[in-house]
């Protein structure tokens, strides 16, 4: 994310250097807000609108590239809501730390660490691409590349998930992650993950810019969530 992140603050996770238990204690700490604070419900929201366009053949398994995975927890989330739609899921989780890759192998997923820069993907070569708060590290020029890209390389559809900036998300998060000992860098990173999230507004102009149209909805948690078929996946 060298040179391309947003220019509002910076965050740990955002360079790959960090110490390996200091990156591993945010990630998991990261996964249990997601948990509480509405992350993981967001991309489950997208994930259940997809499928209700997509209308999956319950008999054949639907590939999932989780980018910015992080502990997993998404990408395990996700497979489980889906299997209650009766819909399989064969997730893989891509990271830049090496700490999020042995994570999620030991959650079970297949994991690949890799810079999203550089993905190890072709052009539809995966049915579903999964951002969950990946966006906001980005400015907002660069960003827009990372939607279109999501674009090229589903087969099927995108679902971006992210943070509804507001200050009181802000002080929302704060509390939360004193209340739950939270680390005080990974308190730190989520305060700023706030300030660098999106308004609805922002988020649809980002997606418009790239040549997305589709809604842009609201979700607990202060977040935003937009889902849509690929390009290339319609007629």
């Amino acid at each position: 994310m060298t040179a391309i992140t947003s220019p509002i603050g910076a965050e740990m996770l955002d360079e790959p250097g960090g110490p390996d238990w200091l990156v591993q204690t945010a990630l998991r700490e990261i996964g249990l807000a997601n948990a509480l604070l509405g992350g993981r419900a967001a991309a489950a929201w997208g994930l259940d609108r997809l499928l209700d366009q997509l209308h999956p053949v319950p008999d054949r398994p639907l590939t999932l590239l989780d980018l910015g995975a992080g502990c997993g927890d998404i990408a395990r989330h996700l497979v489980r809501r889906a299997a209650r739609r009766g819909v399989r899921i064969l997730p893989v989780a891509l990271d830049r730390h090496r700490v999020a890759g042995r994570l999620c192998r030991a959650g079970g997923l297949s994991s690949v660490v890799a810079d999203v820069w550089d993905l190890p993907v072709a052009t539809r070569s995966v049915d579903l691409v999964v951002a969950s708060q990946l966006l906001h590290h980005f400015s907002r020029p660069a960003a827009g590349g990372l939607v279109r890209m999501f674009d090229r390389i589903a087969r099927l559809g995108v679902v971006v998930a992210d943070l509804r900036r507001a200050w009181i998300a802000q002080a929302g998060i704060w509390a939360a992650s004193m209340a739950l000992g939270f680390h005080g860098v990974t308190r730190q990173d989520g305060i700023t993950s706030v300030r660098r999230g999106f308004t609805p507004a922002e988020l649809d102009a980002l997606l418009g810019s790239a040549g997305i149209r589709c809604r842009v909805t609201r979700r607990p948690g202060y977040r935003v969530v937009a889902a849509w078929r690929a390009s290339h996946a319609h007629g």
